[in-house]
């Protein structure tokens, strides 16, 4: 574990794979956040460098984990004039976990092999507990060379292999997790809707879900966010904004094969009422808000 190992990003998922590798052994070197704050806490606690720039992360460290909002805040990590990753990256790796458009990911590696540099995106379809635990599911995607080089340190972060996949060249695991999340968003809405109108009824919903569970309405969508809905306790694992964005990111992809995806489309603009309303930011669970009747984000726990 002779690598040292930056993060660009300490949100809940960075922090948390930042925490895993440094109790794997890794040495994290440096982390850096938009928030200083953030990162000067986490460098505190972990015992590393709180980078005042993204060069500084790439100077200290020989791979650079980045855990970033969106496709804008990648271009500026990797391509700002005055401060970006590359600067005398040569022989660096950058692994890239956050879930943005395929064409990003593919700019990424084309100006990573310019500085010499290596790319890979690692798509994370999991959440913060598994983050914090090591047991993240991983889809991969770039050079095969790239990511041998780096599968010990992905392995560490997906339950020692088992949840790690290479899907193939650059953009085709940002792909999946796109499809992954439309596919999800679809089941959040769903449920959703099945859940608000059985209030209506005035159904049992407790022995409703119960029998969700047991037949063709179940899903893993019911697990992690059924009682969420019911308790109207949406504590962020996963915000409604992420949501709709990443639901944003599967339609481009469908529009660009001229396809139709009605059911996408619905959720996505459900999800995009939640931002509108100022509910961007609760977890998706958030969206029995819109179906419940007399909620409307009224009443929710703290």
């Amino acid at each position: 574990m002779s690598e040292k190992i930056g993060f660009v990003g300490v949100g809940r998922m960075g922090a948390n794979m930042a925490r895993r590798l440094k109790e794997c052994g890794y040495t994290v070197s440096a982390v850096y956040d938009v928030r200083p704050q953030a990162a000067l806490d986490l460098a505190k606690e972990i015992g590393c460098e709180a980078a005042g720039t993204l060069a500084r992360v790439t100077q200290v460290s020989d791979v650079v984990i980045t855990v970033v909002t969106d496709d804008k805040a990648m271009h500026a990590i990797y391509a700002g004039k005055k401060d970006n990753l590359l600067q005398h990256a040569s022989g660096r790796v950058f692994i890239n976990c956050a879930t943005v458009s395929p064409k990003v990911h593919v700019e990424v590696e084309k100006l990573a092999k310019k500085a010499k540099a290596g790319s890979l995106e690692a798509c994370m379809a999991s959440s913060i507990n598994q983050a914090r635990a090591g047991t993240l599911y991983l889809m991969t995607g770039g050079e095969k060379a790239t990511f041998e080089k780096v599968r010990g340190i992905l392995t560490k972060l997906s339950d020692d292999g088992k949840l790690l996949r290479h899907i193939g060249k650059a953009g085709t695991a940002a792909q999946v997790k796109a499809l992954v999340n439309m596919v999800m968003n679809i089941n959040t809405a769903g449920l959703a809707e099945g859940l608000g109108l059985g209030a209506a009824l005035k159904l049992d919903l407790k022995v409703l879900t119960e029998i969700f569970s047991q037949t063709g309405a179940n899903s893993r969508v019911l697990v992690t966010d059924g009682d969420d809905m019911l308790n109207r306790d949406h504590s962020c694992f996963f915000s409604a904004s992420h949501a709709a964005k990443d639901s944003g990111i599967a339609l481009s992809l469908a529009k660009e094969q001229k396809m139709d995806l009605p059911l996408a489309v619905a959720a996505t603009k459900q999800f995009g009422k939640m931002v509108k309303l100022g509910l961007g930011e609760l977890d998706k669970s958030g969206i029995a808000e819109l179906t419940f009747k007399g909620r409307g984000g009224r009443g929710l726990k703290k």
